[in-house]
């Protein structure tokens, strides 16, 4: 089953509007109607019979054992059919029960459905393990003879990739192991985790959430929104908020975090991996020297974010930013948007790019793909899931009516249009590498934030959607390179000195935050802590690197389009509807970038050095400076 392509989200703010004088109701105001239908995903079964097909599909399959070697062209693409219905009909049954766990994590069948059908899947890939060892084994010039066969285009390049891991398998009893083991080991910590993070609740002045009360308990996601508002009382109430919140159940966190980043160091022992990062590279189709090149020219700039936050403490009127004041609007005041106008503002954006595109994105609303208001034990944070080709994707929001919610929903939707242009592609090609999961996303929000930017006359409202995409680019790049230094520092750490204190877990993060901002923030005590909640160190350990690759590879995308124009269009198109069938380095040639220029990463940076210029301008010309 494939991973959703976006397990968390970096968001942005922006600033639309309000089309409306009366304002959104309150319905509309918390997308409480916006519920996605799941059903659809199964049809006419159920969840066991799709895995009882997956039983037949399995034992067809394992007829081949012994034989995969010796197999030719017409024979292998006989089996990899077998194979791409058997993720088809797995794939289903696996999203459909994720995809309702997700929406209350908190409801014990739920649960257990998720578990039931990751037990039998697991014990299905174990029968089947023995195909990727038999096809290791293949001789690499084999390999090329093979799959030089049109018969294999629909899944060549997965046949290439899966081979590249030849050197990092073990004998097939030991994988049959690990494979069986993997559902009480290392997932069921994931799931501890999300389980535990989706509970975290925090205590919030009443008034803020329109209840008479003194205080209402909040879903954790609405006091992180909070930390974007105008009001610098209301942010540290907030922070203070959400610190208290994180400290019930820290110990548990950080048991969990220390048991997997075990897990990881003994796995990478055995598979014989050079580093605690190399696997993520080699899924990404990344070398290590490629993806440190990417790490040393962000860290080289953190002067950037520095300029750019102590830029935020003049136009704020403080002497100097606290981490609480980072994603604070600079907007005069912030009007909560409503789910019409969000869906209006982002599909007239995409439309104005291509209206294929804007079609595409206005089913997800049109036909429930989507599920938006934020709900006790929901899932936090947004992803897109794919599914599988033969359906469409799901997206999932925690909508808290903020003008950043309107980014999020644009990225997101970035996110369901790669995975519906790419369904083409079938199961294999359908996803790329996570290095070029987040270039659709982020180009869909520069859509957006610049098909606002050029509606807008008032030079306060210019300046406020100008920083808004400027600290897009600073989260998404430097805090996601910050937080890969985090990762980095606890992989070593628990390797060389043994389980983690939450103190130690706390100080790494503070260093590794630090070493990005400098003396332009003042982390407070209680930002110690604010590492336990996030979810890719937990269940997708290196993929935060991803999200600056992608954000600089879709700066560069977004900048092609801005010199040429329409002609740009047919490019891009192809590009999404590629998926993952070649490469990245050729992915990236359909779109004129040459991901393999030691300069690119920095012209990408350039970029935001200029982002960074304009919001200085439109600070002047709005008399904020």
């Amino acid at each position: 089953m494939q991973p959703a392509p976006n397990l968390g989200r970096v968001s942005t703010d922006t600033s639309p509007s309000s089309t409306d004088a009366t304002g959104p109701d309150e319905a509309d105001l918390h997308a409480a109607d916006v519920a996605w239908d799941l059903e659809t995903l199964i049809a006419d079964d159920d969840v066991d019979t799709l895995l009882d097909r997956s039983d037949e599909l399995t034992d067809q399959l394992e007829a081949r054992r012994g034989h995969i070697g010796d197999l030719d062209a017409g024979e292998l693409a006989e089996v990899m059919s077998t194979m791409a219905e058997l993720q088809e009909v797995q794939g289903r049954a696996g999203y459909y029960a994720m995809l309702r766990f997700s929406e209350n994590t908190a409801d014990p069948e739920r649960g257990a459905l998720m578990m039931r059908v990751q037990e039998r899947s697991t014990a299905l890939a174990t029968r089947l393990v023995f195909l990727e060892l038999e096809w290791a084994a293949v001789a690499p010039e084999r390999v090329e003879e093979l799959l030089s066969d049109p018969r294999l285009d629909f899944c060549a390049h997965h046949l290439r990739s899966m081979h590249r891991y030849r050197d990092h398998l073990l004998s097939e009893p030991e994988e049959q192991l690990l494979t069986e083991k993997s559902v009480s080991g290392g997932s069921a910590w994931v799931r501890l985790f999300d389980e535990q993070t989706s509970a975290i609740t925090v205590e919030l002045p009443g008034e803020l959430l329109g209840s008479d009360e003194p205080t209402v308990e909040a879903p954790l996601e609405q006091g992180l929104s909070l930390l974007q508002a105008p009001d610098r009382e209301l942010r540290r109430t907030a922070a203070e908020a959400v610190t208290a919140g994180l400290e019930p159940g820290l110990r548990t966190r950080a048991f969990i975090f220390n048991t997997l980043l075990l897990d990881k160091s003994v796995d990478d022992r055995l598979r014989r991996y050079p580093s605690w990062i190399s696997e993520r590279n080699l899924s990404n189709e990344a070398s290590d020297e490629s993806v440190q090149a990417l790490v040393d020219a962000v860290v080289n700039r953190y002067e950037l974010p520095r300029r750019w936050y102590s830029l935020k403490a003049q136009v704020l009127g403080v002497d100097r930013l606290a981490d609480y004041d980072r994603m604070a609007s600079v907007a005069d005041d912030e009007t909560s948007i409503g789910w019409d106008e969000a869906r209006t503002t982002v599909l007239d954006a995409y439309r104005s790019f291509s209206p294929e595109l804007a079609d595409v994105a206005n089913r997800f609303f049109e036909e429930r793909w989507i599920d938006a208001p934020a709900r006790p034990g929901k899932r936090p944070g947004a992803f897109c899931a794919y599914t599988v080709p033969s359906h469409h994707p799901y997206v999932l929001l925690n909508w808290t009516s903020r003008p950043r919610d309107v980014a999020t929903l644009a990225h997101e939707l970035g996110h369901g249009l790669h995975a519906y242009l790419a369904r083409e592609q079938g199961v294999f090609h359908q996803s790329t590498p996570l290095t070029l999961a987040e270039t659709a996303s982020v180009f869909g929000e520069a859509v957006t934030n610049n098909a606002l930017l050029a509606k807008l006359d008032d030079p306060n409202a210019r300046f406020a959607l100008l920083a808004s995409t400027l600290e897009d680019s600073i989260a998404t790049v430097f805090r996601q390179i910050a937080m890969n230094r985090f990762e980095h520092a606890v992989h070593h750490a628990r390797r060389d000195e043994g389980e983690l204190s939450v103190d130690r877990f706390g100080e790494l993060w503070f260093d590794t935050q630090s070493a990005m901002l400098g003396d332009s923030v003042e982390l407070t005590e209680g930002y110690r802590t604010w590492w336990s909640y996030i979810p890719h160190f937990i269940g997708t350990p290196g993929y935060v690197y991803a999200y600056a690759y992608g954000q600089l590879l879709a700066l560069s995308v977004y900048a092609r389009y801005q010199q040429r124009g329409d002609e740009f269009v047919p490019s891009y198109l192809e590009l999404l509807r590629a998926g993952g069938s070649m490469p990245p380095e050729e992915l990236g040639r359909i779109v004129d970038c040459d991901l393999e220029d030691p300069g690119f990463w920095d012209a990408g940076l350039d970029i935001i050095d200029g982002q960074l210029d304009a919001a200085s301008d439109a600070a002047r010309a709005a008399g904020r400076l």
